[in-house]
């Protein structure tokens, strides 16, 4: 998905071309000046700049001539209220891809845009791969993604030890093997090792091996995991979670390329390369003297952070799609599409679980649907809120003089303002989310619908 920073001190055209743009699927920035503009082209990654000429302060044709300085292949197309031909000639010679008057028709700036990206876009095309839909099997076409794609196609090539940093259900293990596909040694073995999975006595003799009769039930050799990896790549995930023995043996393998296995003598040369990755901040763990300071450099030559979903909701349209393709064949329903409504409701969820709970809550949809497309009251999303405490309602919500009063009124009365309570409440501990309130009180969405309607609940 293309980035475009639109520069202009008129509010009302930047919010113009977001809007218009932003409709045409491109992720927008906006800057009111040219200072701001540099600042943002310097810390981030945009594919086209727009940017007026006339403008207080820097003026838009040295802002031209400050783009060109930081990245001369950047294109920008200058646009302005005041056309003279003495601007046009100087935006031309100074490397804009095209200068628009204003008024312009909006058919003709979007095929100028269009055709600005696209000529830009073969050397990303030839880093990347022309689909950047998905790569070497992570979907995402955010901006966040697409620099984590130039980064493996950079750094998978060379030797380097990477360290992957993440929340759970991130998706660290297929960056990891993205990295393996893209290095010389793509033909030789990726062996994948939760530390967390494996008990602390076995672990060792996992990944070293071990001799016969090193221990009871030692009944032969074995070979370990970096003996099976030799020559292509291991990747440890929760590497946090490593004991101080087996971060000494680890160390060891980084810096001598060798082993012994548990109960041996030999020492048996390997050549593996080493991607790690870890949900916990190992510095603190360094701090606390958890973690070993010279390993952890070790590891991190070069440091990779995957962003949490919620940090990049522009791929949830992605994500979605290809867990339905994949649950619908798998259960064989015919539930190939989301409802907009749906769609909207999981736009606005922050997956405290990532991309691991977005695909459990496409196939719980998938299963507990009985049309061919997905309704909000087959989405099944966590009751949690960010700081872990669950959706809990009160019980007081019938407020009475006295026990005649409550009898008084009678059962059918009684229950009927106790279910508008719960249904108030509810809605209050949601925020006003229907979907959210409907699951906290175990109804559908369509029931609790029409109770509000019922109930003429504002």
């Amino acid at each position: 998905m293309p980035s475009i920073l639109v520069v202009d001190d008129e509010l009302s055209m930047r919010e113009f071309l977001k809007i218009l743009l932003e409709k045409e699927g491109y992720v927008i920035s906006s800057a009111a000046d040219a200072a701001s503009a540099i600042d943002q082209i310097k810390s981030a990654s945009f594919d086209l700049i727009i940017s007026d000429i006339k403008m207080p302060g820097m003026g838009g044709l040295t802002l031209l001539e400050k783009i060109k300085e930081i990245n001369s292949n950047l294109p920008v197309i200058m646009i302005t209220a005041y056309a003279s031909p003495e601007n046009a000639v100087i935006a031309m010679k100074g490397g804009a891809f095209d200068y628009i008057t204003k008024p312009f028709k909006v058919d003709e700036i979007i095929k100028i845009i269009r055709s600005a990206i696209s000529s830009a876009a073969p050397s990303m095309e030839d880093e990347i791969g022309a689909d950047t839909d998905t790569f070497e099997g992570i979907i995402g076409n955010s901006q966040e993604m697409l620099k984590i794609y130039n980064l493996i196609t950079r750094i998978g090539p060379t030797p380097a030890s990477v360290l992957i940093y993440g929340e759970s259900g991130t998706g660290k293990e297929l960056v990891a093997q993205a990295i393996h596909n893209r290095s010389k040694a793509h033909e030789k073995h990726f062996v994948p090792i939760t530390c967390s999975a494996i008990p602390e006595s076995l672990l060792e003799s996992e990944l070293f091996g071990h001799v016969k009769g090193a221990f009871t039930g030692a009944i032969s050799n074995k070979i370990g995991l970096f003996e099976l990896a030799d020559g292509g790549s291991v990747f440890l995930d929760e590497i946090g979670e490593l004991t101080p023995l087996i971060q000494t043996k680890l160390l060891r393998v980084l810096q001598e390329r060798e082993l012994k296995r548990v109960g041996g003598i030999n020492i048996i040369k390997v050549n593996v390369r080493i991607i790690a990755a870890t949900n916990k901040d190992l510095e603190e763990e360094i701090i606390a003297g958890r973690f070993r300071e010279d390993l952890f450099y070790r590891l991190a030559v070069v440091p990779l952070r995957v962003p949490p979903l919620r940090e990049r909701k522009s791929d949830v349209p992605l994500l979605v799609n290809h867990f339905l393709k994949k649950y619908s064949e798998r259960m064989d329903k015919d539930v190939q599409e989301i409802s907009s409504y749906s769609l909207k409701v999981l736009m606005e969820y922050d997956y405290p679980g990532n991309v691991r709970e977005l695909e459990n809550i496409i196939e719980r949809g998938v299963a507990l649907e009985s049309s061919n497309i997905i309704l909000p009251e087959s989405l099944t999303l966590s009751t949690y809120r960010k700081e872990g405490k669950p959706l809990e309602p009160s019980h007081s919500f019938i407020a009475v003089e006295s026990e005649e009063e409550l009898y008084s009124q009678g059962l059918d009365k009684t229950m009927a303002r106790l279910e508008k309570g719960m249904i108030e409440h509810a809605l209050s501990k949601t925020d006003n989310s229907k979907i959210r309130a409907a699951e906290l009180l175990k109804v559908s969405f369509r029931s609790l619908r029409y109770k509000v309607q019922k109930y003429d609940i504002k």
